[in-house]
């Protein structure tokens, strides 16, 4: 054999053998982050379900010098379904309604941050078109809702089921 021939094959069989340590390396990858994702959607599940969400939300163009409106979604529980579809099943309490319904909804990852997504989705008792965006994050929550043409912010804070039964252990 020529020693180009024999060059070329050597060069070939360097390259796949590179080519099945990177193949190798991410599947070693992928697995770590599926197994990293699962432990995120486990600690999100378990701090959403008994969670509540205490906080406001503003209207476009309506702030009118008065305060923020207060707002506040008991969450029941909080179940992935498949892939980023998820069940929530809250009470919602804003204005003269009180509800509690279960919404599908996606929940989507932002490195290891949860963020709600619903789009257009119907909620008995509140009207349909709601549409809504909302990170979590280290014990607060901050998204955008639109349902039609009014929209506008939320934010608050999370209370946790765990520190829910802590406080009133204390009292």
């Amino acid at each position: 054999m020529s020693f180009l021939k024999k060059s070329l094959m050597s060069s070939m069989v360097l390259l796949l053998s590179l080519g099945s340590g990177m193949a190798a390396d991410s599947s070693l990858q992928n697995d770590k982050e599926s197994k990293q994702r699962e432990m995120l959607e486990k600690k999100f599940t378990q701090q959403m379900s008994g969670a509540t969400l205490v906080g406001h939300f503003s209207i476009d163009g309506k702030n009118n010098g008065k305060p923020p409106r207060v707002e506040r979604y008991e969450i029941a529980s909080a179940k992935k379904i498949s892939g980023d579809q998820w069940m929530i099943t809250a009470r919602i309490k804003y204005g003269e309604h009180d509800v509690s319904v279960p919404m599908p909804l996606n929940v989507f990852w932002a490195g290891d941050t949860p963020v709600i997504s619903l789009t257009n989705l119907t909620i008995p008792g509140l009207g349909n078109a709601f549409t809504s965006r909302v990170m979590f994050f280290e014990g607060r929550y901050a998204g955008t809702w639109q349902h039609g043409k009014v929209g506008g912010n939320l934010w608050g804070k999370i209370e946790y089921a765990e520190q829910k039964a802590d406080d009133s252990k204390e009292k």
